[in-house]
């Protein structure tokens, strides 16, 4: 299957009726089974496992299914929520990104037991920094398995797209209807969004502490260049490599509200979980990122190290570079 991936990773919610918001009412649901049809034909196609559908697999979905686009995009939402990691509150949410490109990119919420409930990734940054891996610029629509809370409302926000579509359950909105009055990148003289931002120029050279030939700090440093991080210019990337050669990347995407913002580890582990892997696989781990006033590392090796022993290579880069490290 090919993939991706490349081996050797207080918001105001809404004006509209309180159903399109979640609470603790909506976390006694768990839906997550797929209907035995749509099973059969993802097993028939050799589909079962895939998290990025092409715009061939999803024509072939569309045809043995004959359902529209958003009809089946909901169907195949527990696909996604059965990569849910919810060791805290058991409530598996899915959602998928549907990009420019016609790829559909599944997400799923993932917690980390005994971390603050801040270090929680939410399906629909999932689904958003799995397109983002793929290099995607822009998102149609995404579909969620539940009403998308505040935080996940303010994050796409940050895509900086007036027409993004959020299809719900049983109904579909702009996100500006779900989340009327935003402040966003406008407001911090932002003119381009998390997904279409100029590329960084971050570079291992001429710093005699990071072996160059290091091909895991490599991609690690490619993500950090592809990562968004306007407003506090701390640009940074992951790569886990695990022990059959895969690689799971992640990158900073920024919010201008901050809290919002996905990490580098969070995404990286996001992805390690929606590929079928478990914390055993991972072999090394590698976080670049620039110098700036915040950081990634302390962070990144906290919550790496609640579900792994592998320890945290880490390399900086700015107008000096600073340091690397076992």
């Amino acid at each position: 299957m090919w993939y991706c991936h490349r081996r050797v990773g207080t918001t105001v919610i809404s004006s509209l009726p309180l159903v399109y918001a979640i609470g603790p009412q909506t976390l006694t649901k768990r839906q997550t089974d797929m209907s035995d049809e749509l099973e059969q034909t993802l097993a028939q196609h050799r589909l079962t496992h895939v998290v990025r559908f092409s715009p061939e697999q999803i024509a072939i979905l569309a045809h043995a299914t004959q359902l529209g686009e958003e009809a089946l995009a909901r169907t195949l939402l527990p696909l996604a929520q059965q990569k849910s990691q919810t060791p805290v509150s058991g409530f598996a949410v899915g959602a998928i990104a549907i990009s420019g490109s016609g790829y559909w990119y599944l997400g799923a919420n993932m917690e980390m037991a005994g971390q603050p409930l801040s270090t929680a990734l939410h399906a629909e940054q999932s689904a958003i920094g799995h397109a983002a891996l793929c290099d995607e610029r822009y998102i149609e629509k995404v579909i969620v398995s539940v009403s998308p809370c505040g935080h996940c409302r303010q994050f796409m926000h940050e895509l900086n797209q007036d027409d993004l579509m959020l299809v719900l359950p049983d109904q579909h909105f702009t996100l500006s209807e779900l989340l009327p009055h935003a402040f966003g990148p406008a407001d911090l003289q932002q003119t381009y969004g998390m997904l279409n931002g100029p590329a960084g120029n971050l570079a291992a050279a001429n710093n005699p502490e990071v072996d160059p030939h290091d091909a895991l700090m490599l991609l690690a440093l490619d993500e950090a260049n592809a990562s968004y991080a306007p407003y506090s210019k701390n640009r940074a990337g992951v790569a886990l490599q695990l022990s059959d050669g895969q690689i799971c990347r992640g990158r900073y995407l920024e919010n201008a509200a901050f809290n919002p913002s996905l990490s580098p580890m969070q995404l990286a582990l996001s992805q390690l979980f929606l590929l079928g892997y478990q914390p055993q696989d991972i072999e090394r781990a590698f976080i670049v990122e620039a110098t700036a006033k915040v950081q990634q590392a302390a962070a990144a090796k906290q919550l790496l190290a609640s579900i792994s022993d592998v320890k945290l290579e880490t390399a900086q880069f700015g107008d000096t570079n600073v340091k690397s490290e076992e």
